[in-house]
């Protein structure tokens, strides 16, 4: 049997099939309650899913991906509040449409711009990934660890207001990465004489604190009761003909956006959606539209957001750099399971990367399906009190981080990090570059010490592919660094984060637009 037919084959094992359905209920339910991310709910479905076989498991982390995917469409129209953050820029016409009466037309909207966005990515990961990793298997370690090093600062740079708390973030990551063995000699440390520290910080434990208690914690501390009631009046669902004419430019152009975005190491939908929103306004011929219903905005927003899905997942199997906090996670659950993402997983498992496509593209057929026949159900849900999914959220964090070594000290670890991703929220720390750090850390430390050994610290410059990286990532901390220090120059407020400035921006021409009328 080749791989392609293995690949399929696993994929429609009805046990296989079971999980996809499960982890696209769960996401989808992820989605439709603001504040509960993919990345979360993925990392609290890992430490159920180890005990499966990585096809089955696979099916339930990235049918939860997919599904959350959709499900935070919905309250983003309905209550102007995004159920993750890639669907922010879906609030800027899909609540006035809403408001318009034409809540039903939005959600579908959103919902098809969502599967033609995932669909053509896949089509592109299926084309481009296997070049890519054929390019990274001539890799050496000063490339990959220039790798390392430029996945980490794009995270760094864009994930917060703050190069310096980025930085520090990445750096606390990296150093609780060096704690076990050594990856050349074998010796422990920092382990203080504890055994359960010598195989290092478990990641599981240590996401599903960062991400998941983290956010529980913060929610429950700043919880206020929601004034805002969802739209109840739906409208007409479909679109007409010129409706559909007028979604087919604005989801060519994000959807290249967003692929394009999801390449990028741990950028994600939320760019991608305020990216992709802005540059279909800038080429559109009703601009004035846009940020009160417009078809095309929401098509825009929605479509480069989702498309992001499939661009980070060429990063993350082609080159085992997570194209985002989700694929982190993933990254995580396929190291566990003896698969090391990159390069050579398409040399020793070409059916697993098959199953990984097919997984994708089954789930965001059926997540349509979905939308469009239950949405006037999932609507519903948005009614359930909070204290009910805190709840079941605190109960799938310890038990999920207990299965994962059947040992108390994971869970231990899981708290302390939910108390330390508490106060790095509360101070504008933020944690994917923790996660990040951790998660490559030994990778980039094995590969610089191996290139240290082969030819000194020149050798990071005198090969291209290295140097060009290094530079890269030169600029990536650079760049907002000196457009920082121009701002205070010029006396102007702090730009913040790409994703700050598009939101300031849409915002402030919003209010514009509103006083002129």
């Amino acid at each position: 049997m080749n791989p392609l037919e293995s690949g399929l084959s696993a994929v429609l094992d009805p046990v296989t099939l079971l999980c996809l359905m499960i982890g696209l209920l769960v996401g989808t339910l992820v989605g439709v309650f603001p504040g509960i991310t993919g990345s979360m709910a993925v990392a609290l479905a890992a430490g159920f899913t180890l005990t499966l076989e990585p096809v089955q498991g696979l099916a339930v982390l990235l049918s939860i991906y997919v599904g959350a995917n959709y499900g935070d469409r919905i309250p983003a129209i309905l209550v102007n509040t995004p159920g993750t953050p890639a669907a922010i820029a879906t609030t800027f016409d899909g609540y006035p449409m809403a408001k318009q009466g034409k809540a039903g037309l939005a959600l579908v909207v959103s919902a098809l711009a969502s599967t033609v966005g995932i669909l053509v990515s896949m089509v592109v990961f299926i084309i481009a990934a296997q070049p890519v990793a054929k390019l990274a298997l001539n890799f050496g370690p000063p490339e990959m660890f220039a790798l390392v090093v430029f996945g980490l600062t794009i995270m760094i740079s864009i994930s917060s207001k703050s190069i310096v708390k980025g930085v520090l973030a990445g750096a606390v990551g990296l150093t609780l990465g060096t704690i076990g063995r050594d990856p050349i000699t074998g010796d422990q440390r920092f382990t203080f004489g504890l055994n359960d520290l010598s195989g290092g910080l478990d990641f599981i434990a240590v996401i599903i604190g960062l991400f998941g208690i983290a956010e529980l914690f913060d929610q429950l501390l700043t919880h206020r009761e929601q004034k805002t009631k969802p739209i109840s009046s739906l409208g007409r669902w479909w679109p007409t003909k010129k409706e559909y004419k007028e979604m087919g430019k604005p989801m060519a152009l994000s959807t290249g956006v967003g692929i394009v975005v999801g390449i990028v190491p741990a950028a994600g939908g939320d760019i991608a959606g305020l990216i992709g929103w802005d540059r279909a306004r800038a080429v559109s011929k009703n601009k004035d539209k846009f940020g009160k219903g417009s078809i095309e905005g929401i098509t825009a927003a929605d479509g480069a957001s989702s498309a992001t899905l499939g661009g980070s997942l060429i990063t993350t199997m082609a080159l085992g750099i997570p194209g985002d906090s989700v694929m982190a996670v993933m990254i995580g659950s396929m190291i566990i399971w003896g698969l090391q993402p990159g390069p050579q997983l398409f040399t020793n498992n070409p059916d697993l990367v098959v199953s990984i496509a097919a997984i994708m593209i089954v789930a965001t057929v059926v997540s349509l399906g979905i939308s469009l026949v239950r949405m006037r159900g999932m609507v519903k849900l948005m009614d359930l009190p909070n204290y009910y999914i805190w709840s079941a959220i605190l109960i799938f964090c310890v038990v999920g981080t207990y299965t994962v070594t059947n040992n108390m000290y994971t869970v231990i670890v899981m708290l302390i990090s939910g108390v330390v991703g508490l106060v790095m929220k509360r101070t504008g720390f933020p944690a994917g570059p923790v996660v990040l750090g951790l998660l490559l850390g030994p990778l980039a430390e094995a590969n610089l010490r191996r290139a240290l050994l082969i030819d000194g610290p020149t050798i990071f410059f005198t090969q291209p592919i290295s140097a060009v990286m290094l530079a890269l990532a030169a600029v990536a901390i650079l760049v907002p660094i000196i457009a920082k220090v121009r701002a205070a120059r010029r006396g102007t407020v702090d730009p913040g984060s790409l994703e700050d400035r598009l939101a300031d921006r849409t915002q402030r021409e919003a209010a514009e637009s509103k006083s002129e009328r």
